[in-house]
C-alpha cells in the first residue's frame, strides 16, 4: 500500500476513536491486532480497552499533531483531551470519577499491513495524565523545578 493509503487509514482510525464507534474500529484493525504497549492481544480486547476509557472519559477526543508514514509503518503524534466523569481502570487500579478535565501528549508507531492495523506501539505522557488526575502530587522540590 501507499505511504498515503496507510496514513489514510490512521486518519480514519483516528476519526472512528473520535465518533465512540466501536464497530467501526473492525474497517481499521486487524483481528490479530498486537498492542505491544497496553500488552493487548486481538480486536475485541483492544475494543475493550476503548470502552472502558470512553466510559470513564466520555467526551475524550484524539487529535493528529503530525503524521509521518515510512514503509508499512505510520508515526502519530497526538493529543487526547477528556473529563473523567466514570471509574477508570489503570492496569487493575481503579479510580473513582474527579470530574476534572485533561489533556496529555503521545506518540504511537501503527503498522499497517493490507489495509489493516496490526500492530501498535506508543508512548504516552501519562506522568502528566496522572497529575491532572490528582492521582500524583509533585513534591515541593518538583513545584519548583517545573513551576
Amino acid at each position: 500500500m501507499s505511504l498515503e493509503k496507510n496514513k489514510a487509514i490512521i486518519q480514519g482510525l483516528f476519526e472512528a476513536f473520535n465518533k465512540h464507534n466501536l464497530d467501526l474500529l473492525d474497517n481499521f484493525i486487524a483481528a490479530d491486532f498486537v498492542d505491544h504497549t497496553l500488552q493487548l492481544q486481538g480486536l475485541d480486547n483492544f475494543k475493550k480497552n476503548e470502552a472502558m476509557f470512553i466510559k470513564s472519559f466520555p467526551d475524550y477526543s484524539e487529535t493528529i499533531e503530525d503524521i509521518i508514514a515510512e514503509g508499512d509503518m505510520v508515526w502519530v503524534h497526538f493529543k487526547v483531551t477528556g473529563t473523567h466523569t466514570g471509574e477508570w481502570d489503570f492496569f487493575g487500579i481503579p479510580f473513582p470519577p474527579t470530574g476534572k478535565k485533561i489533556t496529555y501528549t503521545g506518540v504511537g508507531i501503527w503498522r499497517v499491513v493490507n489495509g489493516k492495523v496490526v500492530e501498535r506501539r506508543s508512548v504516552r505522557d501519562l506522568l502528566d495524565f496522572l497529575k491532572q488526575l490528582g492521582v500524583i502530587e509533585p513534591t515541593e522540590k518538583v513545584k519548583k523545578l517545573f513551576p
